[in-house]
Order: structure tokens, then sequence, then C-alpha cells
């Protein structure tokens, strides 16, 4: 008899209303905007609002990962399962998966086996549709600047030098580099432009370090999406905000800066929300998903993206500093897989028995 698939599991689970869930976790109906039976979002007003004493802070972090990754997402689900069953008040607080690596090769970002959280199908596409505004905010500031040029440009931007990008949620090879604005003088200017996945907007870091609807419309403002023409100590860099595009983008957020609340297997509270790369952002869940779970749990067990050397690093020296964050732990997943990829094993060896592999790999 052969193992469950992770979605086998997933879907044979009696899931609780999410209405239970909130009541579980001590949030107010006044606080909860339900999306179907089972998920909701959290009115970010509850932080302001609450006067209880915050919880303690568990990191969940991991040696050099492989490609496939190293189970920290898993990690965190198990250990906040576990510790439910010792009695403790705890919740987690994880990234949102994106369509991309969902798709790819590295599969969906909801835990694995009885370690996971639920909805997964949900989480893993569409969820609550924060990754699609996202992508709307992006594109709206990318149409906002090519729409000025074409309008007389004003603000003297060199579309040469215009450093944002277009966004979509896809690994998509053929729109990482493309010419836009062909079809005539009313289609807009023909230049060299280009796609990153959602994920990889700067939008997504923003979005996940604002502690508020006003911090989230400052921070857009600042966001340098090209230079002028000019010599090079003359070139000034333009912004968002000399565009007056923060205020329509934030309202294309008021949404997605509210957290989503969902649970594990065994009904521990869950606030996924958020999620940019470590590798080319700070690759840690939102700050108000993170300080909600501190404030409606004893215990509150988050995740940094890849490895220590990066998610780890980013979330100590970026997120904690920003929002005064003070993790009393970290756990550190490290796999005999992930120790001989590390010791010269090829990838597709990896699940062969090679204990010369391990020794090199352990530090």
């Amino acid at each position: 008899m052969g193992f469950k698939s992770d979605i086998e599991i997933a879907q044979e689970c009696e899931m609780l209303p999410i209405t239970k869930i909130a009541e579980k976790a001590g949030i107010d109906d006044k606080y909860l905007e339900q999306y179907g039976k089972y998920k909701a979002k959290i009115d970010y007003n509850l932080l302001k609002e609450s006067d209880k004493k915050d919880g303690k802070l568990i990191l969940v972090t991991a040696i050099n990962p492989t490609p496939a990754g190293e189970g920290k997402t898993t990690t965190t689900v198990g250990l906040a399962d576990g510790m439910q069953k010792l009695g403790k008040s705890v919740m987690v607080a994880l990234r949102e998966p994106s369509l991309g690596p969902v798709f790819g090769v590295k599969g969906g970002a909801a835990g694995g086996g009885y370690a996971q959280v639920v909805p997964m199908e949900d989480i893993n596409l569409h969820f609550t549709g924060d990754f699609h505004a996202i992508g709307a905010a992006n594109n709206l500031l990318a149409a906002m600047i090519d729409n000025h040029i074409f309008q007389g440009n004003a603000l003297n931007i060199d579309p040469r030098k215009i450093t944002w990008r277009r966004c979509v949620d896809m690994n998509d090879r053929q729109l990482r580099n493309v010419v836009d604005g062909l079809g005539g003088r009313t289609n807009g200017m023909p230049r060299e432009d280009g796609y990153d996945i959602t994920v990889a907007s700067e939008i997504m870091a923003v979005l996940c370090l604002a502690s508020d609807i006003k911090d989230l419309k400052e921070r857009l403002s600042k966001i340098i999406i090209g230079y002028t023409y000019g010599k090079v100590a003359e070139q000034k860099p333009v912004t968002a905000g000399d565009l007056h595009a923060e205020g329509a983008m934030t309202a294309l957020l008021k949404d997605a800066l509210k957290p989503n609340l969902v649970q594990t297997l065994e009904h521990v509270p869950a606030i996924v929300h958020g999620g940019p790369f470590a590798n080319i952002a700070h690759g840690c869940n939102s700050v108000t998903a993170t300080k909600m779970a501190l404030k409606l749990a004893d215990y509150a067990i988050t995740e940094a993206g890849f490895g220590a050397d990066l998610g780890a690093e980013k979330f100590l020296d970026i997120k904690c500093r920003m929002a005064d964050l003070h993790p009393s732990a970290v756990v550190i997943v490290a796999t005999v897989r992930a120790l001989k990829y590390n010791g010269g094993v090829a990838k597709a060896d990896l699940n062969n028995e090679n204990l010369e592999a391990l020794e090199k790999g352990i530090p």
C-alpha cells in the first residue's frame, strides 16, 4: 500500500468553518471578512485596537537547500500542530505561494504530508486574489509611465532609462524581455521592456513591510521607476509619486493589505499573507501578518525563504529591525538530502545512500 499524496490528504481533511477558527484565535467578528466557508481576511485595525500582550516569535529557517526545497513550511506547520497537542496557544504565519513555482519544478507551498495548511488548492492557486491585486497595481504604474511619455513627457523621462517592468504571476520565459509599443503612433512609443514574475515586483516587498494603508501609500510613492534624460551626473530619479500614481495603486491594494486566515490540517489558526522572494527581496511574509499572529497567540511560528544565508539573515536584518520584532527561538531545518547535495551529489542521485558526500556536506 502506497503513501497518500499531499492533495489526497488535504482533500480528506474535515476543515472547520473559518468562523470557528477565528473564534479559536480570539478574532472578533467585526474584524473578519469571509472569502467563502474556509478563508477570510482580517482587518489590520485589529492590531491597533487590541491591548493583548504579544506572544513569543519562533523563526523556522534551513541550511542551504536543494532546488526542491527542504521543508521549512512543513516543519513550521508540524511544529505548530505539535505545540497545540501540548496545550499551547499557537498560530503560524506563512508566505503565500506564487503560481510560477506552483506550476514549475518546485510545486506548491502549503506544506506536505500531514503538516499542511488548507484549503490547499485555493492557497496554491488564486487564494483571495492578493497576487492579482499586486499585479494590477504594478501594471497600472507601468501603463501610467508609458502614457505620461505619450502625452508629452513633462517629467522628461528617458525611455531607455525606465527601470520599472511589467509583471505576470507565471513562469513565462517568452515575456522576460520584449519590445512593446508597436503598431503606430496611437499605440505608444516602441521601447525595450520586460515582465517579472509578480512575486518579484517591488510592490510585493512594499506591501509586506507596510504597517497600514497610510504607510503603504507613502512607500509606494517612493518607488523609483526610471531616470530623466541627460548625462549621467544630470540624470534625476523619477518616482511613482512624481506620476501621482500612489493613490490609485493603494486603492487597488486596499484588500490585499489585509492578512488571510486559514487553518492547518489539525485546525491550528494560520495566517498566510504576502510572499516576496528571498533572493531578490526580504523573503518573509507580511509584517502585519507576523504582528497579528503575535497578538493573537502565545507562540507565533513563521518562516523565511531559502536558506539561513538569505531569508533568515534578511528576516533579522530587515524585517525585525524595521518592525521591532525579537525572535525567542530559531529552528534550523537540516536534511540528509540537502547535506548530500552540498557535498557534491547530483540532484538526480540525492535519494541514493552516499555517506562520503554526507560527511562533506556537514560543516
